[in-house]
């Protein structure tokens, strides 16, 4: 007979394991101020570490932090130049580890929580490496997935940079085609998979009014960069619609 101890941790890891899973299917299915409401009910664990307290502990969140006194540009190690026609590409710290398990929780499990972080994050990396820029412009996630996750962790994250750069926050990029996922990809797939995926809003799409991105220098955000293809394709859209230059950021880089 097992001792009464090991049948209890086993039954407790089984729950604990179910109720996890159950609610992120439940944050799936609620909208975003449900979302939040239950933010405030349950106490936050660290994505890094697992330590109850905060989202991020205090030493978890010195991971985001490794590139923030790298030299502005593109260090050794990008597989190509800058991808056009981009002219600039900035990240805060490699997709691994703290920061992965972060950017995870944020995009999968709905712990909104870490967008703030994250895009206190980018605006310290921006603010020490970025060349220029008018307004900040999130990469824009799929409607289904918007739908699914009840927000879009890309625009959290460019908000949350916007406010502490003093930069104006435009949601002007949609997609216009679906596309498949990037990560089921090769590299020469990726690029091919996102011509034409991007456009600037028109009028009266969305139900909202339309944007000027004429002569503006515009920073595209996202939350992890691979090749670049994404960016690459987001600033194409960009500089069709009109914009003088486009730079971006992400919060990590995949190698």
């Amino acid at each position: 007979m097992a001792p009464m101890t090991s049948v209890g941790d086993s039954l407790g890891d089984s729950l604990g394991a179910s109720l996890g899973a159950s609610l992120v299917d439940v944050r799936r299915v609620l909208g975003a101020a449900a979302n939040r409401a239950v933010d405030l009910a349950l106490p936050a664990a660290c994505a890094g570490c697992g330590q109850e307290g905060a989202a991020l502990c205090r030493e978890c969140r010195t991971a985001l932090d490794i590139r923030l006194d790298a030299e502005p540009g593109v260090p050794i190690g990008l597989p190509a130049d800058i991808p056009a026609p981009l002219v600039q590409l900035e990240w805060c710290a490699p997709f691994s580890g703290v920061t992965r398990r972060a950017l995870h929780a944020l995009k999968y499990d709905g712990e909104r929580r870490l967008a703030p972080l994250l895009g206190a994050a980018v605006a310290r990396r921006w603010g020490r490496a970025g060349a220029a820029g008018d307004a900040l412009v999130p990469v824009p996630a799929s409607p289904d997935r918007v739908r699914e996750r009840g927000y879009d962790q890309a625009a959290l994250i460019a908000r949350e940079a916007g406010q502490r750069l003093g930069l104006p926050v435009i949601e002007v990029l949609e997609r216009s085609r679906a596309t498949t996922a990037q990560f089921d990809l090769d590299r020469a797939a990726r690029a091919t998979n996102l011509v034409d995926a991007f456009q600037v809003r028109t009028a009266g799409a969305a139900a909202q009014p339309p944007i000027n991105v004429r002569d503006r220098w515009l920073v595209v955000v996202d939350d992890v960069v691979t090749t670049g293809a994404t960016l690459a394709a987001c600033a194409t859209a960009l500089l069709d619609a009109g914009a003088l230059a486009v730079s971006a950021i992400a919060v990590a880089r995949e190698r």
